[in-house]
């Protein structure tokens, strides 16, 4: 007689304590934790905590990117027990991986390869990373004869703690005003300002044997306080892998942009051995530099939760319930401040105020095709 498999259990993984996180991270992570869960045929149960023993096999929904030693000790030892990615160093999840050094002896962390840049050279905007602000200055040196340059925090999501020097002097007053112990520990990404036309959101989630693709816009907007923040994204999603996707035969410049995607994930892969990941997103800028020319490329990975999950379980969720179902489309909403009610087909991530964000509803609407 065969074994009866162990049941399982499907878990958030918070990267500080759960009482930390603002209200709407909590109440987004443990949504997304139970859909999980409903597609695995396992139990949702909340948060893991460190030194925890679990009875049922677990399953692991972290908040950020784990690194191999973070997934070693919780069991984790390839992407089918985890909804995001595993990567040998902290660095490799940010964007710092994006760029080469100023040169080859300039300063760097321990871990750093050398020829990943090399891979990726074609799939990402014109640029430099730097551990040190001599370096950040002589990258914006190199970069200010083709126009504005922009300086990008590793760590800070979407677009803030960036700035944008027009020349010399601003650069310099910029790289003064940053923390040198940040630059030194997690790095700074200097690159040509690109004025947007679009930023492409693409990406691949694996879940209980299922696999979706997709191709699709983001949308910005204003948070309570008026800085720009990431308001959502219209996604086309297939059953299936990228092959998939391209069969649908978008248009020319997302072809593209899904081709930039593959290249920068099957290079970090190639480079960067201990990388897995069941869930990957790039986000892809469309714009025109100072000169006018056209410019596409891989601004930063996303292999964790993200602003377009919602849309990617939701298709999951569409595929498993109709095996003939080969494509959705599916749109994430992130609204600050007062707002209608969200429409009555929608999954509700939050929906209330925020302790720390002010009004704040987060909503996934899938299309019927």
């Amino acid at each position: 007689m065969q074994p009866q498999p162990q049941p399982g259990v499907v878990l958030a993984l918070a990267s500080e304590h759960p009482d930390e996180l603002s209200e709407h991270q909590r109440c987004t992570l443990l949504g997304f934790v139970r859909q999980v869960a409903a597609l695995r045929g396992e139990r949702a149960g909340g948060f893991h905590h460190p030194g925890a023993t679990h009875d049922e096999r677990p399953f692991f929904v972290p908040q950020d990117t784990l690194t191999t030693e973070e997934a070693a000790a919780l069991g984790i030892h390839g992407p089918q027990q985890l909804f995001g990615g595993v990567v040998p160093h902290a660095f490799v999840a940010t964007k710092a991986i994006s760029h080469a050094l100023v040169d080859p002896g300039a300063t760097c962390v321990h871990g750093w390869v050398h020829g990943l840049a090399a891979g990726i050279e074609a799939c990402v905007l014109p640029g430099f990373t730097v551990f040190d602000q001599g370096d950040a200055l002589t990258a914006g040196q190199r970069l200010l004869a083709r126009g504005p340059v922009r300086l990008k925090p590793v760590r800070a999501s979407g677009s803030r703690g960036q700035s944008v020097a027009q020349d010399d002097a601003s650069l310099r007053r910029a790289v003064a005003q940053m923390d040198p112990h940040e630059i030194a520990t997690h790095g700074l990404v200097v690159e040509v300002q690109v004025d947007e036309l679009h930023t492409f959101s693409i990406g691949q989630v694996q879940v209980a044997g299922l696999t979706a693709s997709y191709f699709g816009v983001q949308r910005s907007t204003r948070d309570n306080e008026g800085v720009s923040a990431y308001g959502g994204s219209s996604l086309t999603l297939v059953r299936g892998g990228y092959d998939a996707l391209l069969a649908l035969r978008p248009a020319p410049e997302v072809m593209h942009a899904i081709g930039q995607a593959r290249c920068y994930d099957d290079a970090v892969s190639a480079c960067y051995p201990g990388f897995h990941t069941s869930r990957s997103n790039c986000d892809v800028l469309l714009g025109r530099d100072a000169s006018g020319t056209l410019l596409c490329g891989v601004l930063e990975p996303s292999w964790r939760v993200g602003g377009a999950t919602g849309a990617e379980l939701a298709a999951l969720e569409r595929f498993a319930a109709d095996p003939g179902c080969k494509l959705v489309r599916a749109s994430c909403h992130e609204v600050y401040g007062d707002s209608p009610e969200p429409p009555p087909s929608a999954t509700v991530h939050y929906r209330g105020i925020d302790p720390r964000q002010g009004p704040l509803t987060k909503y996934t609407v899938l299309e019927d095709e």
